[in-house]
Parts: structure tokens; sequence; C-alpha cells
């Protein structure tokens, strides 16, 4: 794909009738995306930093000590939160998991404390969240219609969901459930590259855990098509449309790059290195199926694994 086409993917017209959209989590990997295509559209992005704003757009404020520049949200479209420390950044310590915890549950209640007071509240508020809301479950198949899981990634989802609507009714609120992002500029895939094109790499565990994955211009898309259609919300899963086992996901990788995948990673020594979450990232099996996305009529640009991992290397 050319650059120009994939700019034109992520500047599709739904946006254009967005006038000013509030981006929290601008500085990370989706965040800066979505800027992009949102400023592409003729759209004006008010960026919330937890520093003093050093340009005009861009709003401070301080979840922690629940400060927040109220005035200049006020009469915005939309509110895009996509905030929150990296789940895959260390073992999860109960000091670590707190501090997850509180990187989503504080900055969301704040947003939908100060939505619900507001004099012109947004038409939107989409938080983010994750398909670790629904645990470890094997081959079921999972939409938007499944039970949360059991253990921490689940709980942390649940209560992040929870935080976000608290801005009801005073907007649509949509919680978008986002799987594993392909892009080489960030994420989990970009740890895999090194490795992988050493030839030292392989499936993880037994490999037959389902990987819910999604390019990072379909995430942006999603994110636009959700802003321009008030007839969706509550959870919508960001996943592509496959969802495909770890050993499969594998041997695509590395036949793209032309490397072996022949040295596996035992669920034990990842146990043994990463704790609790070498079993809720790595070695669980999430086979989530973007239902509400088909059925409002998103077209996906990276419809198959292959697909998508050309697409995030930038490969013909």
């Amino acid at each position: 794909m050319s650059p120009s086409d994939a700019d034109s993917r992520l500047s599709p017209h739904p946006a254009q009738a967005i006038q000013r959209v509030v981006l929290a989590g601008a500085s990370g990997l989706i965040g800066r995306a979505l800027a992009d295509a949102l400023r592409r559209s003729g759209v004006e992005v008010l960026k919330l930093v937890r520093r003093p704003a050093e340009t005009p757009d861009e709003v401070a404020w301080q979840p922690e000590t629940g400060q927040i520049h109220a005035e200049r949200i006020d009469g915005a479209a939309a509110i895009v939160h996509l905030g929150g420390e990296s789940i895959a950044s260390g073992r999860w310590t109960p000091k670590r998991k707190r501090q997850l915890i509180d990187s989503r549950i504080r900055t969301t209640e704040l947003l939908s404390e100060t939505i619900r007071r507001a004099a012109h509240p947004p038409r939107t508020f989409v938080c983010a969240s994750a398909i670790g809301f629904y645990g470890d479950r094997g081959a079921e198949l999972l939409d938007e219609r499944s039970p949360a899981g059991n253990g921490f990634l689940p709980e942390l989802c649940t209560a992040w969901e929870s935080a976000a609507q608290r801005a009801a009714p005073a907007t649509r609120v949509v919680s978008a459930r986002i799987g594993i992002v392909l892009s080489r500029e960030g994420g989990a895939l970009r740890n895999m590259l090194t490795p992988f094109r050493l030839g030292v790499a392989g499936r993880l565990g037994h490999g037959t855990q389902f990987m819910s994955w999604i390019v990072l211009s379909d995430v942006v898309r999603a994110v636009l098509h959700i802003l321009d259609r008030p007839d969706i919300r509550g959870a919508v899963n960001l996943t592509g449309p496959e969802p495909v086992p770890n050993a499969e996901f594998t041997r695509t990788l590395a036949r793209l790059l032309r490397r072996p995948a022949i040295l596996p990673a035992p669920a034990f020594a990842l146990r043994m290195v990463l704790g609790e979450l070498a079993d809720a990232l790595l070695l669980a099996s999430t086979r989530v199926l973007p239902t509400v996305l088909l059925q409002s009529g998103f077209c996906f640009g990276a419809s198959t694994v292959e697909a998508g991992l050309r697409e995030a290397l930038a490969f013909p």
C-alpha cells in the first residue's frame, strides 16, 4: 500500500461533521494516529496533557488531584480517552496493579464527572477498554454480549467501563474494547520484530491460544466510524474479523520476514520471567469478534492476519 492509500484510509468522510474533539492519551500509539487523522479531516483536536500546556491545542489536567480546565472542554463534539499506563511493562506487583488501576479509573472518573457538569456536554464519550475484559476463554467465540471473565484484567476492564458509564445520560458512552494492535511503530508487534528477525522466536506456549488482533489504521477508522454513528453505544470490540491461534500468527509473521520460527517460548519460562502477566497477556486465549462494527456497516481494511501484518510492516 502506498502512503497516499494509507492516508486516505485514515481520513474517511465521517469525521468531517465533527468540529472539535478532546483527546486524552494523544501521545500514545493510537492517540497520535487518531489525532493526525482528525486534523486531516478538518477537525480541531485539543490534547489533554499532564504538564503545563505549551501550545494552543493543549489543555493541562491533573487527574490525581481532580484538576481540569472544564471550560476548555465545554462544547466539544466528542471526548476520546485513550490514556492509561502500559499493561505489558513489567511484572504485576501489588504496587504495579494499583498504578494500572489508578491510571485508568481516576482519569475516566474525572472526565465522566466533567461531562456530567458541563453546560454543553459532548455528544459522545469514547473511552478505551480492552479485550482483556473477556479473560481466558479458550476457543469460545466472544462478542459484545459475552460476559466478563475472571481475573485481574477482566476486573480492571469492568471497573474502567463502569467509570465511563457515569457520563451517561449526559452523553453517549462507548467503551472501545481494543485488541492486539499491529503496528511497527509500537505495541506488541514492534517488540516481536527483533527476535523474529534474528531467528530466535517461535510460538508462545502451546500456540493454540487465540490472538484477537487489529491493524492500527483500522483502529483509527473504527473510532471515526463510532463518532459518526449516534446509534452505536456501550461496548464495541475493536478487533479484526478473523482472530487466529498464536501458532498461525507466528508462522505468518516468520514467513513474511523470511525467517524461521522454530524456538517456542515454553509457558513455564514465560511465567518464571513475567509471572501473572504471562498468563493474562501471552498465554490467555481470547477469540473476539467485532460484531457491533460489522453490523453497523464498518468495512475492515485488513481482514486477515496476513493482510494486517503486511500493512503493519509496510510490505506490498
